[in-house]
């Protein structure tokens, strides 16, 4: 027998330990090489275990076990490659076959795969919800739930490490910062435009929407560059001052809230901030982010106009001086040449350290957003 130990990798120096959320395979399975096997929790990044070579699978820890960095959780028997291959077209299903087998409770290791090599695709298990069980076929085992008495007004879990460093972080920002938030309006009406002039040819040239983060991030860019002090943070006694432009955008993921910052955001096009934006995202919501794609950041764009937020005052994310909140476009009844006219208006909310910042900064930063939004001109002279 040839034993391959499968262990938790290094995270970084300064992620000592996780919890083994999921596994996505049974004990037993027949495994492919770089198959996911696992997912791991940890209180900065989740993300996914998979397999250094084929065979057999033995799970050696369960599911929701806290685990050290270089814990041995499971072993695979690399002789041990041929006789399931019901199990092994279950276990390398993708995620999206993952998440419908949960949804469903419809086995893939029971769906004819129409995929290469006769894996298993999310069209055929969608075929295969329209068509009745087969008698043999046996839905897999939901993973036990903590047990709540009939009529129980209260159900308790454990706080994942990821919430709970959440939940300290945002603690500790409003805590350590003297944080202050200024608001000011700005007139949509002229991205707008330009989205709907320009939509089509976009994407048949990139593949994919022009949104309108890429106008605020360059939004931002100008006017970090016009006031340097939002683009600086407090180390100790110390002013740091950052001359480069890596711009986080908050992406909401079922796990919780994550920052995946956009490199360089001076030097990229409109559709290379979108691209950046979309891949983190997607990145982020799959559990694939890495501890490199959330640090080194200078500010922060959060848009909780996603959700239908109208207003709000979002917290700083540290060591960074402001954070730039979005909300939701709403037509509104505004005074324009002395006349009433509907536009549609969006609240911007600037949260910023007073420690670092100037109320008349702040104020100014986000005047030179909104001028900048509202004559997007204005981003192609940076001015």
């Amino acid at each position: 027998m040839s034993l391959l130990e499968v262990k938790i990798p290094p995270m970084g120096e300064s992620i000592s330990s996780g919890v083994l959320a999921k596994w996505h395979v049974k004990d037993g399975d027949i495994v492919k090489k770089d198959q996911p096997l696992f997912e791991l929790e940890t209180d900065k990044i989740t993300s996914e275990g998979t397999a250094e070579s084929a065979g057999k699978i033995s799970l050696k820890v369960a599911a929701g076990t806290e685990v050290k960095i270089g814990a041995t959780v499971a072993t695979i028997d690399s002789a041990a490659t041929a006789g399931a291959p019901a199990a092994a077209k279950e276990a390398s299903a993708s995620p999206a076959v993952r998440r419908l087998a949960e949804e469903t409770s419809i086995d893939p290791a029971t769906v004819a795969g129409t995929g290469k090599a006769g894996r298993v695709t999310k069209g055929d298990m969608l075929a295969a919800g329209e068509k009745p069980a087969a008698p043999a076929a046996v839905a897999p085992a939901a993973a036990p739930k903590p047990a709540v008495p009939a009529g129980a007004r209260q159900s308790r879990r454990k706080m994942t490490p990821l919430r709970q460093k959440i939940a300290q972080r945002l603690v500790a920002a409003q805590h350590e910062a003297a944080m202050l938030t200024t608001f000011n309006e700005v007139d949509m009406s002229a991205v707008m435009a330009l989205r709907a002039k320009y939509q089509d040819d976009f994407v048949k040239k990139n593949g994919f929407k022009l949104g309108f983060m890429s106008f605020f991030a360059k939004a931002v860019v100008n006017a970090l560059k016009e006031i340097p002090a939002i683009n600086a943070q407090i180390d100790g006694d110390h002013i740091v001052e950052n001359h480069y432009y890596d711009v986080g955008v908050a992406v909401s993921t079922e796990k919780g809230l994550m920052v995946p910052v956009i490199r360089d955001c001076d030097t990229l096009s409109m559709a290379g901030i979108e691209k950046a934006i979309g891949d983190v995202a997607k990145r982020a919501r799959e559990g694939k982010i890495t501890l490199a794609d959330l640090e080194g950041g200078v500010f922060t764009i959060t848009n909780g106009g996603t959700f239908g937020s109208m207003l709000s005052t979002p917290i700083i994310n540290a060591p960074q001086s402001a954070i730039l909140g979005l909300h939701a476009i709403n037509d509104r009844p505004v005074a324009l040449n002395g006349q009433v006219v509907i536009r549609p208006m969006m609240y911007l909310a600037l949260s910023y350290d007073h420690r670092l910042v100037d109320g008349k900064e702040a104020v100014t930063f986000l005047v030179k957003v909104k001028q900048a939004i509202e004559d997007p001109a204005r981003l192609l002279l940076a001015v």
